[in-house]
């Protein structure tokens, strides 16, 4: 019965300023590094055959940090792709939140924020829609073959990308996923059949 174990990087630097974060590759706060070295302790027992990250240093140093916590081998069979990482926030990126909502006021913020299909502003604004066009194909075609194979895979990735994945496994509406939101650094684990149906799911631990 294998075992898919996502988690969400720990705390960036710009989630520390409030900032919209997209695809800038910005490191992780002392917290987040934090965040990582605990949920990794909370990781020791179970057990990692594969890892995948998106190609942004925060989701990178998280799960080396996390694998190094759990007594984990350095030398896991491990994929990178960019179809993990977070959404792009567009012309939002690097703005502070707060002032942008002074700016454009607090609803519009919301819905880009929050809403299933409406993008923030500029060429390469994702919304959660669009994220989850380039999120659940990739899953589909390297770590779900995985996971049907018997492998445990470690996914460490960003809220967005991640919501599409639990959107998908937890065969979630667009409103039900609106309303989902995966903390930072605390491991998601799922049980699944050989395959790939969903037998139980749950975090293993609270912050």
């Amino acid at each position: 019965m294998p075992k898919l174990i996502l988690v969400r990087h720990g705390e960036s630097q710009w989630n520390l300023e409030n900032r919209f974060t997209g695809w800038v590759d910005v490191p992780l706060s002392p917290k987040g590094e934090e965040e990582a070295r605990i949920a990794g302790e909370h990781m020791a027992d179970l057990p990692v055959d594969k890892v995948y990250t998106s190609v942004l240093q925060r989701a990178i140093n998280t799960s080396k940090i996390a694998l190094a916590a759990a007594g984990k081998s350095e030398d896991l069979p491990t994929e990178r792709d960019e179809a993990l990482n977070e959404r792009h926030y567009g012309d939002l990126q690097g703005l502070n939140k707060a002032e942008t909502a002074a700016q454009y006021g607090d609803e519009q913020v919301k819905i880009w924020r929050r809403s299933y299909d409406v993008p923030p502003p500029g060429e390469k604004g994702e919304s959660l829609k669009d994220t989850a066009a380039r999120t659940l194909p990739y899953f589909e075609a390297h770590i779900l073959p995985d996971l049907k194979a018997g492998v445990n895979v470690l996914v460490v990735a960003h809220g967005n990308s991640l919501r599409s994945i639990v959107m998908s496994l937890d065969k979630l509406t667009k409103e039900q996923v609106l309303e989902l939101n995966i903390p930072t650094g605390i491991p998601l684990v799922y049980d699944l059949d050989d395959a790939g149906n969903v037998l139980s799911h749950a975090y293993l631990f609270e912050r």
